[in-house]
């Protein structure tokens, strides 16, 4: 039996000797090293020969040389990776890339037994999307890691994430002004999502106190929407601000089985402008927020952090506030009438 022999990574000595010049000359090159008097004809032989030959940088060598590995560690809460979640990983890692950074995002659990990443990679940032128990940023500054942590950011940021917040408030405003005083939020049964929910679900009964409606809210999934959305229509309630889409899909789905015209009897509005939104029958009425936008501006403040004068740091972009998109599953109110019992 014989075994394949284990391909040897391509070194800059290899290089060097292929084109029979000195290995710092290769080294000064592939490292662009500055003050070197090496003419352009040689810096193109060596680039061009360590692409035939395949020769990758060992990051490893290079990280001990320069004190940075290039790497910007995302702390990620315990969350389904839905639309939002994807636009802000996506946003960020592309502007981070532009810069010469990677993105690797984690997720922390408790039962975690594996080496945490910011152990094991070294990353040059650790960056949270949200604030971090005092035991789990203990663990990284430990580490020796840097830590971005959205509870110790300056005001100008907390004031741009509060801003991106204002969803339900918007939810319920646009429920408002079309008429509606009898108003329910439909929050998700989703244990990881218990935090957010609970901030939107404050959210929106603060601008409901505000604005004096009928307000509560209500958990729903599968197996008890129908007799939600019957319990509601006993006590006349007209419309539904839903945690995200998804739910306000569910809601719209339930309400057309059980006879009950969607906008007609029962306005329902979403959160996030996901494709969803666009795909249910009647499209969804939701809140679209930036957070494509809020992936780059965190990109920017952990370039501004780390502090690389070879990048040209710039300020932060700007994002967009949050907005109502209008489609077909809200109207004005209209005067109650009798719906078929399901």
């Amino acid at each position: 039996m014989t075994t394949r022999p284990i391909a040897r990574r391509v070194t800059a000595t290899d290089i060097a000797r292929s084109l029979g010049i000195s290995r710092a000359t290769v080294g000064f090159v592939l490292n662009n090293t500055p003050g070197q008097t090496i003419s352009s004809a040689t810096r193109d032989r060596v680039r061009a020969e360590a692409a035939r030959l395949g020769y990758r940088p060992h990051l490893a060598a290079r990280a001990l040389a320069s004190g940075r590995t290039n790497i910007v560690l995302m702390v990620l809460p315990d969350w389904p990776i839905e639309h939002n979640l994807r636009a802000n990983l996506d946003e960020a890692t592309q502007a981070l890339d532009e810069a010469g950074y990677s993105l690797v995002p984690t997720t922390p659990h408790p039962s975690d037994h594996a080496r945490p990443l910011w152990e094991t990679l070294q990353p040059d940032l650790v960056l949270s999307l949200t604030p971090l128990s005092a035991e789990l940023e203990a663990q990284i500054r430990s580490a020796g890691a840097r830590l971005l942590n959205p509870k110790l950011a300056d005001e100008a940021t907390l004031g741009i994430l509060e801003e991106f917040g204002r969803g339900p408030a918007l939810q319920v405003a646009h429920l408002i002004e079309l008429g509606h005083k009898k108003i329910r939020f439909a929050s998700t049964s989703d244990a990881r999502l218990a935090d957010l929910t609970a901030d939107r679900e404050r959210t929106a009964r603060e601008a409901s106190t505000v604005f004096g409606a009928d307000f509560d809210t209500q958990t729903v999934d599968h197996h008890n929407i129908g007799a939600t959305l019957r319990t509601w229509h006993e006590e006349g309630v007209t419309a539904v601000a839903a945690y995200n889409d998804d739910i306000a899909a569910l809601v719209v789905s339930a309400a057309v089985r059980q006879g009950l015209p969607v906008p007609g009897r029962l306005a329902v509005i979403g959160h996030d402008d996901s494709p969803l939104a666009r795909l249910t029958v009647p499209a969804l009425s939701t809140v679209r927020v930036d957070t494509g936008g809020v992936g780059r501006y965190m990109a920017a403040l952990a370039l501004r952090e780390i502090g690389d004068v070879t990048i040209g740091i710039a300020e932060p972009p700007p994002m967009h506030a949050p907005q109502i998109v209008i489609r077909e599953s809200t109207v004005p109110v209209k005067p109650s009438s009798t719906v078929p019992t399901a």
